[in-house]
C-alpha cells in the first residue's frame, strides 16, 4: 500500500515529518524516504530500504541532518513499492514528489509520453520505469501543477494521490479522482499538514481541520490552504481502511476506524451468533472486532493469541507466499491455560489464500481447543482490487473463495451468483471454506451489515460485490474494471 506525510511551518518542521511519516509503517515495508526543502541547501533527501529495519532506526541519522538544517516545509514517504520521493527539475522549478495508490494503465502512459517525445526515464525499479517518475513527467508535460495535477485526474486509470513540496515552503496535495485512499489535513499555530493518516496529527499538536475531497487539489504555506481543484461530488473510499489496514487511531470523513470495527463486531453477533466460552481478535486488526462482537454477545473476550509486535510486520506485506506464513506464525504466540477445553469465536478482518488461518485453527486444536467458531469482519473477497495496491494477487486464483468455486463449478461458474449471502451457491462456498480450513463453523459479515457499522456513505466495496461505485451497474466490461460475470480469471 504506502502512506505519506508532508508539513509546512512558520518554524522548523523536521521532527513533524519525521514522526509524521513514521506514523505511517503500517502500510508498508520496502522503502521510506524524507525530502526537505531549506533556503540555505536547496533540496535534501534520503531514501533507505526498511525491509528488515523500522522507519526510525533507518532514519536516525538522517533526522540528525535534516534537524540541523532548520527546514520549514517537508515531505516523507512510505512505500511498497518505489523510492520515494523523487526529485525534479523541469520548467515548473525544482520539486520533490510522493505518490500513493495504483496506476494501472502505467504502459499505456508511458507509450503516449514517448510517442510525444516528452519523456525519458532514470528512476528504474527491477528493471521497471516507476509509477511516480512517470506521474511526475506527467504533470511536467503542462504549463503549471495545477494543469498538471488535473492532467493526471485525467488519464490515470486506478487511482494516484500527490504530495508534492516545491521552493519557498509551499506544499501540494492531490488526493485521487475518486478518493479511493484518504488526504487529511491538520493544523496547528505554526502551519499546517497533510496526513494519510489522521492518527499522525494528535501527538505532534496537529487538530484535524478536514479531509480533502475526491479530486481536490490544494496548495499549502504556514498561512493558509488554497484549493486549486474542487473536490468531486462522488467519493468511492476503500472500505478495507475500515476493516483492516487503516490504523485504529485514524478517522475519515470523520469516521473513526477503531469505533467502526466495534460496530462490526455487533454486527457480526446479531447476524452469525455462536455459543462459546470467550471471544479473541486475531491480533492486531480483528481486536476491535472481537470486542465488538464479545461487548454485543455477552461472551467473554479474551487473548489466547498474543502479537510479538517489536518486530514483526504485517503479514501481507512481504510479497513471497512462504514469508507471509513465516511471519504470520512467528509473530503470533498461543497462551494454552486459554485455549485448552475452550469453545473459541475468533474475529478475523478477512480471509484472502486462507493458509494462515488454517493453520492458526491447526494450533488451536493442537492446543486443547474444543470448537474453533471463525467470524470474518467483511464478506467473501471475490474480486482483487483493481484501484489502488491492496489485496491484489498475481492470480485471481490466489484467492480462496476463487479456488473453492472453480471446485464447486469449474470454469463456467458466474461469480456474481456467491455474492447473496441467502443464495445455495454462497452458502456452499462458505461451508466449502470451513471444511478447508478445519473449522466448528465459518460466517462472513453481510455487506449491508459492513455498511451499517462503517457509517461513511462514499465507500468503495468491489474487492466483494464486483461493482465499481464510481460507475454505472453493468453486466461486465474492461472499460469500467467490472469483471465479466462468465470469467473465472480476469482482474
Amino acid at each position: 500500500m504506502g502512506g505519506f506525510f508532508g508539513a509546512v511551518s512558520r518554524e522548523h518542521c523536521a521532527a513533524d515529518v519525521f514522526f509524521g511519516t513514521d506514523y505511517h509503517s503500517h502500510l508498508g515495508t520496502h522503502r521510506g524516504g524524507m525530502a526537505f526543502w531549506t533556503p540555505d541547501k536547496g533540496f535534501l533527501r534520503s531514501i533507505h530500504d526498511i525491509s528488515n529495519s523500522p522507519f526510525r532506526t533507518r532514519f536516525d541519522a538522517d533526522y540528525t541532518e535534516f534537524s540541523a538544517a532548520n527546514p520549514a516545509a517537508g515531505i516523507g514517504c512510505i512505500s511498497d513499492t518505489d523510492d520515494q520521493p523523487l526529485l525534479f527539475l523541469s520548467h515548473l522549478g525544482p520539486y520533490a514528489i510522493a505518490t500513493v495508490g495504483l496506476v494501472t494503465n502505467l504502459s499505456e502512459l508511458i507509450e503516449g509520453l514517448f510517442q510525444r517525445h516528452v519523456a525519458q526515464f532514470s528512476a528504474l525499479q527491477a528493471g521497471e520505469i516507476t509509477q511516480t517518475e512517470v506521474i511526475a513527467t506527467l504533470i511536467n508535460s503542462q504549463n503549471s501543477f495545477e494543469d498538471g495535477f488535473r492532467h493526471v485526474q485525467e488519464v490515470v486509470k486506478g487511482s494516484i494521490s500527490i504530495l508534492l513540496l516545491a521552493p519557498d515552503n509551499v506544499l501540494y496535495a492531490m488526493r485521487d479522482r475518486w478518493g479511493r485512499t484518504p488526504i487529511v489535513l491538520g493544523r496547528k499555530e505554526e502551519g499546517f499538514a497533510a496526513s494519510f493518516e489522521s492518527c499522525a496529527f494528535p501527538n505532534l499538536g496537529y487538530k484535524t481541520l478536514r479531509d480533502l475531497g475526491p479530486g481536490e487539489a490544494v496548495r499549502i504555506t504556514s498561512s493558509g490552504v488554497q484549493t486549486l481543484l474542487e473536490p468531486r461530488p462522488q467519493e468511492c473510499l476503500c472500505a478495507f481502511l475500515y476493516v483492516y489496514y487503516g490504523y485504529p487511531g485514524s478517522s475519515y470523513g470523520g469516521c473513526n476506524v477503531e469505533h467502526a470495527r466495534y460496530r462490526c463486531g455487533s454486527e457480526l453477533s446479531k447476524d452469525s451468533p455462536a455459543e462459546a466460552d470467550i471471544v479473541a481478535g486475531i491480533p492486531d486488526s480483528g481486536v476491535g472486532h472481537a470486542l465488538g462482537y464479545a461487548q454485543e454477545s455477552g461472551t467473554t473476550y479474551a487473548r489466547p493469541y498474543v502479537k510479538y509486535t517489536p518486530t514483526w510486520p504485517r503479514s501481507f506485506m512481504p510479497s513471497n507466499q512462504a514469508a507471509r506464513q513465516h511471519i504470520a506464525q512467528m509473530k503470533l504466540i498461543p497462551i494454552p491455560e486459554l485455549i485448552h477445553d475452550r469453545r473459541i469465536v475468533f474475529c478475523d478482518d478477512s480471509i484472502v489464500r486462507g493458509t494462515q488461518l488454517r493453520d492458526q485453527v491447526k494450533r488451536l486444536f493442537q492446543d486443547g481447543a474444543k470448537e474453533v467458531h471463525v467470524r470474518i469482519a467483511c464478506p467473501p473477497l471475490l474480486f482483487p482490487c483493481p484501484f489502488i495496491n491492496f489485496s491484489r494477487s498475481k492470480s485471481v486464483m490466489d484467492l480462496i473463495t476463487r479456488r473453492i468455486i472453480h471446485d464447486l463449478e469449474g470454469d463456467k461458474a458466474d461469480i456474481y451468483s456467491y455474492i447473496d449471502p441467502n443464495g445455495e451457491p454462497y452458502k456452499a462456498m462458505v461451508d466449502r471454506i470451513r471444511e478447508r480450513l478445519g473449522l466448528t463453523s465459518l460466517a462472513f459479515q453481510h455487506l449491508e451489515s459492513l455498511k451499517r457499522a462503517i457509517r461513511h456513505e462514499g465507500i468503495c466495496t468491489y474487492c466483494w460485490s464486483g461493482r465499481d461505485p464510481a460507475l454505472p451497474p453493468c453486466s461486465g466490461c474492461s472499460a469500467c474494471a467490472h469483471e465479466p460475470a462468465n470469467s473465472p480469471s480476469a482482474s
